[in-house]
């Protein structure tokens, strides 16, 4: 290792300078709010899907809030191309002080728009369009966050430090979990649902200000000055880091076989597990979320450990190791959040399975972006009844032609056909189905929401607290490791496109894609097939073809 390199901030190799310390906890500051604005979005899909969303039937509203929650990570990786060169000609401090202004802004402008009631279709397109700022922002902000922590840190170090940048978007749903809360009990469930869910919107503007203050007062990197010093910067970074197939072979091998399998991990193990509680084992919104703010208070400090792990026995092992145990125990640590979250319905279940018997020809995938479909087949009004109340069942061809039958047990149903009644017939036979489906899950001991008086509490806690610690195994070291897969003069865009095709992509899209997943069988744990085929493919990929980077000097290349 160079001179320079080993005495980055003057520090005392026996613990981190004060110059040390005060990067990080700027850089990853800054980055906590940034994520916190990001996710109160997420945290809150239920019931901006219902003010923003009106128009759509409930079904679609739900999964076209998750799309719209998607459309942020999609954008990322442009944000990431963007901010990732700029922060590669012109420095890692001004960009992201740059990314943190858009964040900021357009987080409060949520909390200041009005609803589809008011001013109709302009409000969820408003709105979408604040997610893509806010996914252009934080395809800027993590990368140059985690560059900014690594190029400060000692050899031998550098897990370590950037782990505490890893710790931020676990944070910032923490964050975003106990403002929603605090808000929530403070003013009570019918006002927060139908105007306090702004205030955690608007409280962005006070964090804005803290975050821009306290990044101002950050030197530049003392990587990058140097490569300025000595006219080394790059010029055409977007070129030198996609258009040479040396580093372009890098940048692909870093998103199949390690940011992939690490997003479908921690988007698993925090919202996908969160919405699964909310959704489907209807837990009430204030429970669901004090059971994820405990595993993460409980899980988050194995970011670190895991992330001064890795400066040990290297980066590759802990994350593929993390892949690895959760596409192996996904099934059954969801099965026991159904057992002990809503125990209810896990033995109606068992006792009583749900099967739709009906002509596949009628069945069709009840997504409606913009309202106006009809789902009138009674195999689809069968369905559709079931998605409602969030019952799994599984499905049985029937002859064509045939009217759809829902069976409970040994109990049957029948469906009906929609497309051969209207008016008040159709409102009896609407009604007089609800009935005796209704009527029939609740003998069988199906719930219309989960018993907080048998909710077991510890085991949930200890369940998603397992989930959280896998996200920590995958996520700890990812920074380091991108950091030292490529050269210091086209770093900042080289590992932010992977991060952001991963997490953005593959992970943002992973609560729409599982529940849609789950609206096409019927299957509650259908969706679990996603995550589980991304991180064994991440498994492969990376255990054979990327290389350990621990012992890398950071200016190489």
């Amino acid at each position: 290792m160079n001179q320079a390199s080993a005495t980055v901030g003057g520090a005392d190799r026996k613990g981190m300078s004060k110059e040390e310390k005060k990067v990080i906890f700027a850089s990853s500051l800054g980055t906590v709010f940034e994520w916190y604005d990001f996710y109160l979005y997420g945290s809150l899909a239920a019931i901006i899907a219902k003010h923003f969303f009106a128009g759509l039937n409930e079904t679609s509203a739900f999964i076209f809030a998750l799309l719209a929650f998607a459309a942020g990570f999609a954008v990322r990786p442009f944000g990431a191309i963007i901010f990732g060169r700029l922060g590669d000609m012109i420095g890692r401090k001004y960009t992201f002080l740059v990314t943190i202004l858009i964040m900021g802004v357009s987080t409060a402008i949520v909390g200041m728009l009005p609803t589809y009631a008011t001013i109709g279709v302009a409000a969820p397109i408003i709105l979408i369009t604040l997610r893509l700022l806010q996914g252009l922002a934080l395809g800027g902000e993590y990368g140059g966050a985690a560059t900014y922590v690594a190029e400060h840190a000692p050899p031998g170090k550098r897990g370590l430090f950037t782990s505490f940048i890893q710790t931020t978007a676990t944070l910032g749903l923490f964050l975003s979990l106990l403002v929603i809360l605090g808000t929530r009990i403070a003013l009570g469930k019918e006002a927060f649902e139908e105007w306090g869910w702004r205030i955690p919107f608007l409280l962005s503007i006070l964090l804005l200000i803290i975050s821009v203050y306290i990044r101002m007062q950050l030197n530049e990197s003392p990587v990058f000055q140097r490569m300025k010093a000595e006219g080394k910067a790059s010029k055409a970074p977007l070129t030198e880091s996609f258009a040479r197939w040396g580093n372009l072979k890098i940048v692909i091998l870093a998103l199949v076989g390690a940011t992939a399998g690490q997003a479908v991990v921690w988007y698993t193990g925090q919202f996908y597990a969160l919405f699964f509680l909310l959704q489907t084992l209807k837990i009430d919104a204030q429970t669901a979320n004090l059971l994820i703010a405990g595993a993460l208070a409980l899980g988050t400090p194995f970011f670190i450990i895991f992330g001064s792990l890795s400066d040990k026995i290297g980066r590759k092992p802990i994350i593929m190791a993390g892949c690895l145990i959760a596409a192996l125990t996904y099934f059954p640590i969801f099965k026991a959040l159904t057992q002990y979250g809503n125990p209810d319905i896990f033995a109606a279940q068992e006792k009583s399975p749900v099967t739709v018997v009906a002509d596949p020809a009628q069945c069709s995938f009840q997504f409606d972006p913009v309202g106006k479909a009809k789902f009138n087949s009674s195999c689809d009004i069968a369905k559709s009844a079931l998605a409602k109340k969030a019952v799994s069942y599984s499905n049985v061809a029937a002859a064509p032609g045939s009217v759809a039958e829902i069976r409970v047990g040994d109990v049957v149903v029948a469906s009906y056909d929609g497309t051969a009644v209207s008016g008040d017939e159709a409102k009896a036979k609407a009604a007089a189905f609800t009935k005796a489906l209704n009527d029939t899950l609740k003998t069988a001991g199906y719930p219309d929401a989960a018993d907080p008086n048998k909710i077991n509490y510890v085991m949930m806690v200890v369940l998603l607290t397992i989930l959280v610690i896998y996200v920590t195994m995958v996520y700890g070291p990812i920074a380091a490791w991108l950091v030292e897969l490529f050269p210091a003069r086209i770093r900042y865009t080289s590992m932010s496109l992977p991060y952001h095709i991963g997490n953005g992509w593959f992970g943002g899209f992973l609560p729409t894609t599982a529940f849609a997943m789950v609206a096409a069988t019927g299957n509650i744990y259908y969706g679990l097939w996603y995550p589980i085929v991304i991180a064994v493919i991440t498994l492969v990929v990376g255990t054979f073809f990327l290389p350990e980077t621990k012992d890398r000097e950071l200016e190489h290349g």
